[in-house]
């Protein structure tokens, strides 16, 4: 197995060019400086050659329309896929895992049975075409699971994990994700739930912790408060250094309770993540029947839903946004990656050592770090069940746009997995060359796109316009920007799309919002460019800058949560 960094850092990368730190610093440099100098690009070409700026325009707003579209139907799978898995009863579907044999032999019967019913039975069922296609794919999906019977685990073997991240929320905001919990369709007597909570909190989140301990801790199977000390040698304190205080705690409990780490189920949340009520069935039910599960991560939808209608028309499109960004991606599993609440084996946790303490980013990090780990057999597999999050709102307006902003930086600041990752592709010669470059290709114009390509989009085509004089004599630079708006207007196809669904996804109104809000719901879609620069472009430059001249994250940038009473 090739040598994994685990910390983010070069000390641990073994010898080589690649040791050296600062090989690690170029590729530290080098999102910023692509995307300033793809910025720059117009400026530049305009002055000296403004056709290529044109012809360069044209290509990147053709590449962003077929990437809209991409998108645009890769919404609409993630969300018909969340409409069906709403509809499986996943608890059934557990107690068939209990006699997979019996279960595949009546549905197969049931199936024959009809054919055997004669032209007439066939008849009936044919006019209901879309039971018939039900009988079938039950009959292969069951089927399908008997191949694997020797690897399956039994459900009830299997023990799930909560650690839920606390710095100093209010019980207003943390009770409900307990209850969220309870509320599941899943038995709460094999759920361990762990209340990670900092000391740097002080003493009210201390009394917040024994408060939820006392009202909580008999309802579950077992019930863990953990205080993750402050000031620990070798750790930037943040959500990956206490979740890895709490995993190791319970690594060593499960031992001396003799429960194979492989039964183990754990999942990450941050104070104020509502799993759905299917979330743990669906979870459990996915885990047991995968026969290589432990090279897996499981993601379920991030919906920023909680307090939409309560947060700033800006604030609910963004929430939206990161909402629907996830449904896009899960259609494409390959691209798909660890974000906010995910799940792993309690021996997959092992292997990796839990989860960075170095980094501020550690959920999208940790996919990288199990991707080596398992010499790039790794995947995350896509749960299409909601874990309801809060939208950004604070106290007020400006505290708000401040804490939106400051999320957005600490997301974006995982452009420092780039030498992460290509320092570890050098390294590891196990992983074929084509997976892991384009795996960190992938990556890095993920990164690249969010800090420019609002700007560009935007503001690019007017650059030969107004920069170069005697290009400005030209027809083709006054029709550059009409051919542009053009294509971006085609692209708005999309968006009509985007604003539909959020409709069609928005929890019921409150009674206290009158029924016009509804208006502002799709009026809000507007500000999109606004925020898309203002809180995209702008705070992704700005994560990318900040590691381009080595001022690393000295803390974790907590959002408050706040509750609208």
């Amino acid at each position: 197995m090739a040598q994994t960094n685990h910390t983010g850092t070069s000390s641990t990368l073994g010898v080589g060019l690649v040791d050296k730190r600062w090989f690690y610093r170029v590729w530290e440099v080098m999102p910023g400086l692509l995307s300033w100098s793809l910025l720059a690009s117009p400026i530049i070409l305009s002055l000296v050659w403004p056709i290529a700026v044109a012809y360069f325009i044209i290509a990147f707003d053709l590449f962003w329309l077929l990437k809209s579209v991409r998108m645009s139907l890769g919404l609409v799978e993630g969300y018909r896929a969340i409409k069906r898995a709403q509809k499986i009863d996943w608890d059934q579907r557990l107690g068939q895992l209990g006699n997979i044999e019996e279960a595949f032999s009546e549905a197969k019967q049931k199936l024959e049975g009809v054919s055997r019913s004669g032209f007439l039975g066939l008849v009936k069922l044919s006019s209901n075409k879309k039971q018939f296609h039900q009988m079938r794919a039950e009959v292969g999906r069951l089927e399908q699971i008997t191949q694997h019977q020797r690897t399956l685990i039994h459900p009830d073997d299997i023990t799930h994990v909560i650690i839920t991240a606390v710095y100093n929320e209010s019980l207003d905001v943390l009770r409900p994700s307990l209850e969220s919990v309870l509320a599941s369709e899943y038995d709460s007597k094999n759920i361990i739930f762990v209340l990670a909570y900092e000391q740097s909190g002080g003493t009210n989140t201390a009394q917040t912790a024994k408060v939820l301990e006392k009202e909580f801790s008999h309802k579950f199977g077992g019930y863990m408060s953990i205080c993750h000390p402050e000031n620990t040698p070798g750790e930037l304190p943040g959500k990956g250094a206490n979740i890895t205080y709490a995993g190791r705690i319970l690594k060593t409990y499960f031992q001396e309770q003799n429960i194979e780490p492989e039964n183990v189920i754990v999942t990450t949340l941050d104070a104020d993540h509502r799993p759905d009520k299917k979330y743990l069935s669906y979870l459990t039910y996915e885990y047991c029947i995968n026969p290589s599960r432990i090279h897996f991560s499981y993601q379920p939808m991030a919906m920023f839903f909680n307090n939409i209608w309560d947060a700033p028309a800006p604030m609910r499109v963004i929430a939206t946004g990161n909402s629907f960004w996830l449904m896009m991606e899960s259609v494409r599993h390959n691209r798909l990656r660890n974000f906010a609440a995910h799940a792993q084996s309690l021996r997959t946790l092992i292997d990796t050592d839990f989860w960075s303490v170095t980094t501020i980013v550690e959920d999208g990090h940790q996919y990288w770090r199990t991707f080596f780990t398992y010499d790039g057999d790794h995947m995350v597999a896509p749960l299409y069940v909601p874990i309801y999050q809060d939208a950004v709102l604070a106290d007020n307006y400006r505290k708000t746009f401040v804490n939106q902003y400051k999320q957005l930086r600490r997301w974006a600041y995982g452009a420092s997995d780039i030498p992460f990752v290509i320092t570890n592709n050098i390294k590891n010669k196990h992983i074929a060359f084509g997976k892991k470059w384009l795996q960190f290709f992938r990556l890095l114009e993920g990164h690249i796109s969010w800090a420019t390509a609002p700007l560009i989009l935007t503001f690019a085509a007017w650059a030969p316009l107004f920069l170069n004089q005697e290009f400005n004599r030209q027809v083709v630079a006054h029709q550059l920007p009409v051919i542009a708006s053009r294509i971006l207007t085609i692209a708005l196809i999309g968006q009509f799309i985007t604003i539909l669904l959020s409709l069609l996804m928005l929890p019921p109104r409150p009674k206290h919002y009158h029924k016009a809000k509804v208006i502002f719901m799709v009026l809000q879609w507007v500000l999109v460019p606004i925020t898309s620069i203002f809180f995209g472009s702008a705070a992704a430059l700005n994560a990318q800058t900040r590691l381009m001249f080595g001022r690393y994250p000295k803390v974790f940038d907590v959002t408050e949560k706040a509750v609208k009473k």
